[in-house]
């Protein structure tokens, strides 16, 4: 191994600022030194394994690229206004070419990761100490190793899931140089079946959130059990699910997939019957008090999976919070836009809409709200004005916060429960309860005791799966997951054209829109991040112009804009059996003869 990877992967490491409380990447580097010294301790270990971590974050990571670019246009999310450039926009619109910079770095941050994960997976178990050092010093050395084996399986998710069939990477660079310096791609569903035996093994190696303290180890963002559980039930879904295949140049599933429906029930039983993960009471507490709060840990356990970020730098920081939420004193991009017919879609009773759709902007005192029309609404999980542990300044410009993006949440544990145990079996008593707690702690009921939102007893198997469709959306959306999700079930297509229609109806006022409002009133002065900053219903004809609400300012709501702002850029280059997949980044492909290019590219 070259004792160069080694010093690379140490410097990603490296502390850069005190942006918040204390973060496990918050680690000094260690000067340049060789293998022998790396992997010489549990110490020393864990500054590489904070290498691995931080490649998860950074623009070109979770930080904006792979959490922002990639997942839009949905049917809940769309991309930024403006111009195609070939950059990010022609990502969102579907219209990018191979030739994109956008798509080649996160390419090669992907197999950084894995690179990174490789050697410390070849390393750690030959340390002494693993097998022979004391009970504490063993446990931590399998947590590491257990750990970059999952890291090793995101990244290789993440890339699978956008660009398909990958060459093999399952060694260091250093000994695949020598016997296969120009690897052709395999198809993903061996990659699949390898990481997912690999989660098997590494769920072996760590300890759940509750066994911490018997390795001496604290609450942090670092991989726990129940995550590894989680993500190998997540990656067994899109290996039962559909991708565009390379070959036939279609959407397939393979003949197989039950089993791994099997996989991800198991999987997600177990972390349910732990009782180690559990839901936040209040949906909106644990967005604007635990994510925006900025916390080390959740009590409930609910953040699962999350990628930590330090540095106020493009290099492991996020841009959560400015790239997309709303703007505060006119700071931000706002470049997330939540399509209308999304807004609409939720049961107005729900409480995630509102935490999910911000439809303001906020003033120059960080607080006060000024509303603004249903083509300008921005996601609102990730926002500016809620950041605390500190707060941020309004006059502050700096783009990078420090919010940690969820890969994965308690509830969607849940919900992939229910839809394995519905492919399975159908919607047997398990199946609707798993969905029933989601629904009712976003409704705000009691999550255990049964409710009048509950799912309508009855459903069959279609009925019950399209009940989970809408109800993964409701719960995860602008999470980066909706997109992906519709590729597995084979109906991205079909969304971009229901919503298309859906948004036509919008604006003309017809269909289930008949009697909304062109306009709405936002309160003067108002400090609400809710509906209940507007004076007059989202539902109803808005009142006449004569006789306003008082103390009430007008926002024109639904109209033509619709088709020139949202419609006109909605998704128009998407083409299916092309479009399911990014195209192979052209810089890789001259370093690598040996990859082909996806269908029609």
């Amino acid at each position: 191994m070259k004792k160069t990877s080694i010093y690379i992967l140490l410097l990603f490491a490296i502390t850069v600022s005190s942006l918040s409380c204390k973060k496990f990447l918050d680690k000094q580097p260690i000067t340049e030194k060789g293998p022998e010294f790396v992997f010489s301790n549990s110490e020393t270990t864990l500054h590489a394994i904070a290498g691995v971590y931080a490649q998860l974050a950074g623009d070109q990571g979770f930080g904006k690229v792979l959490s922002l670019y990639f997942p839009v246009d949905n049917d809940e999310t769309q991309g930024p206004t403006g111009s195609v450039e070939n950059g990010r926009r022609d990502i969102s619109r579907y219209s990018l070419t191979a030739a994109n910079a956008e798509i080649q770095r996160p390419f090669e941050q992907c197999f950084r990761g894995i690179e990174y994960a490789n050697i410390c997976i070849t390393n750690i178990p030959e340390m002494d100490a693993y097998s022979n050092g004391s009970e504490i010093e063993k446990g931590k050395l399998k947590r590491m190793h257990g750990e970059a084996i999952a890291l090793r399986a995101q990244f290789y998710f993440e890339a699978i899931k956008n660009w398909g069939d990958l060459p093999a990477h399952f060694q260091p660079a250093s000994t695949l140089a020598v016997s296969n310096p120009f690897p052709f791609r395999v198809n993903r569903d061996s990659l699949y079946d390898r990481i997912i035996a690999d989660l098997k093994t590494a769920a072996d190696l760590v300890p759940w959130a509750n066994e911490l303290s018997s390795i001496g180890d604290e609450a942090n963002e670092r991989i726990t059990k129940g995550t590894v559980k989680a993500l190998r039930a997540r990656i067994a879904l899109f290996r039962g699910g559909y991708s565009l295949r390379q070959n036939s140049r279609t959407m397939e599933r393979s003949t197989d997939y039950a089993e791994f429906y099997q996989i991800a029930k198991e999987e997600c039983a177990d972390i349910m019957a732990s009782g180690v993960h559990n839901l936040n009471a209040s949906y909106k507490d644990l967005w604007k008090n635990k994510v925006c709060g900025r916390v080390i840990a959740d009590p409930d356990n609910e953040l699962m999976f999350q990628v930590g970020s330090i540095g106020r730098s493009a290099v492991a920081d996020t841009k959560l919070g400015y790239y997309n939420g709303p703007t505060v004193n006119a700071l931000g991009n706002k470049s997330i836009n939540i399509v209308p017919t999304y807004f609409y879609a939720f049961d107005s009773t729900d409480l995630r809409r509102d935490v999910t759709c911000a439809p303001y902007t906020v003033g120059s005192d960080g607080v006060t709200k000024t509303g603004v029309g249903a083509t300008a609404i921005v996601d609102g999980k990730y926002r500016r004005d809620w950041i605390s542990n500190p707060v941020v300044a309004p006059t502050d410009a700096v783009q990078y916060f420090g919010l940690k993006w969820q890969l994965i949440r308690y509830p969607d544990v849940l919900l992939m429960f229910a839809e394995a145990e519905n492919e399975l079996n159908g919607p047997t008593a398990a199946a609707y309860e798993a969905v029933n707690k989601v629904r009712r702690r976003g409704f705000g009921r009691p999550i255990t005791s049964a409710s009048d939102i509950d799912l309508s007893a009855g459903l069959g198997k279609a009925a019950f799966f399209d009940a989970l469709v809408k109800e993964r959306s409701f719960e995860l959306g602008g999470e980066g997951l909706r997109k992906y999700d519709l590729i597995r079930w084979n109906l991205l297509g079909a969304k971009i054209l229901e919503t298309r229609a859906a948004l036509a109806d919008l604006q003309a006022r017809t269909g289930p829109y008949l009697d909304f409002p062109t306009s709405m009133y936002y309160k003067n002065g108002t400090t609400a991040d809710d509906a209940s900053m507007w004076a007059n219903s989202f539902y109803f004809p808005a009142p006449s112009t004569s006789n306003p609400p008082p103390n009430a300012t007008r926002v024109a709501w639904i109209g033509t804009s619709i088709n020139t702002t949202i419609l006109a850029r909605y998704a128009i280059g998407f083409t299916p059996g092309k479009s399911e997949l990014l195209p192979i980044p052209q810089a890789s492909r001259g370093a690598n003869y040996n990859l082909t290019q996806n269908p029609n590219y």
